[in-house]
């Protein structure tokens, strides 16, 4: 358990045989869960395993809403009052535990606007060393705020994509990830863009975004990605990456591996010399 100021966040703990050269928080989206990093169809696609055979502590949070916390926030909290939290609960685990060279942020879908909202308030000597994200961007594609405000049924082939993108076995053994996009999140939504648009320009670290193959809920047309990268005005590096044979949901699927290869690459480059 993590102490958020007094809330109790749950999270999965996967730590190197030495110490950790790192510290990976990974920060899931809207209606899953700490586990979606941990995926049990297939276990060499699981983040944890992978990042810690690397030489680097994973932390995957369950944000709050979710698991240990959704008794005590039935109806969850926006993004603002997210972000305190995820700050004050990763500043009592660093207090614990090594961390190696600083924090590195992996996020996904709704967890990647609370690490571009964690980045942009970040002072200099936290540690934070850069932020990938996934199944996020600026603008949604047409009907998609509608669809998952609305639980409607299309939302789940936007979360998805095509079934041949995951291994068997993938849905039975994701049913304790899934979980309901609490109500105030889900409120949140409509203001995504104008909200982007505050945060980027005060994030001051690298930022990696991946789009999937078959990702659904985001704008991602050439002149979407550069209206995109161009608001990172203070980054020293935005890198816009595209995943072959996958869907929004790509820690879960076949490209999970290859997907997660690519962002502890890109934390690679972002350890200062000799970590």
């Amino acid at each position: 358990m993590l102490d958020a100021g007094g809330l109790a966040l749950s999270a999965l703990l996967c730590e190197p045989a030495g110490r950790p050269r790192a510290l990976i928080v990974a920060v899931h989206g809207g209606g899953m869960s700490a586990g979606y990093f941990h995926g049990q169809a297939r276990p060499e696609l699981s983040l944890l395993h992978l990042g810690a055979r690397l030489g680097c502590a994973v932390l995957a949070v369950d944000r709050p809403g979710y698991g240990a916390s959704a008794a005590d926030l039935p109806e969850g909290l926006p993004l603002a009052e997210q972000t305190p939290l995820l700050r004050a609960a990763l500043a009592g685990f660093a207090r614990r535990h090594p961390v190696g060279a600083g924090l590195f942020v992996l996020a996904h879908s709704f967890g990647g606007k609370l690490a571009l909202s964690l980045a942009a308030q970040a002072r200099d000597g936290e540690g934070l060393l850069g932020v990938d994200i996934s199944g996020c961007g600026r603008r949604y594609a047409p009907g998609a705020e509608d669809e998952v405000r609305h639980n409607r049924p299309a939302a789940r082939r936007r979360h998805w994509g095509p079934l041949r993108l995951y291994p068997p076995g993938t849905f039975r053994a994701s049913a304790g990830t899934v979980a309901p996009m609490p109500a105030r999140e889900a409120a949140d939504l409509a203001g995504w863009p104008g909200v982007f648009d505050q945060l980027a320009p005060r994030v001051r670290v690298p930022v990696r975004f991946t789009f999937a193959e078959h990702e659904l809920w985001w704008r991602r047309q050439e002149a979407d990605l550069a209206a995109l990268a161009a608001g990172f005005t203070a980054a020293p590096r935005v890198l816009l990456e595209h995943q072959a044979g996958a869907g929004h949901n790509i820690s879960l699927g076949w490209a999970a591996r290859a997907h997660h290869l690519r962002a502890l690459a890109f934390l690679e480059e972002c350890l200062p010399p000799g970590a």
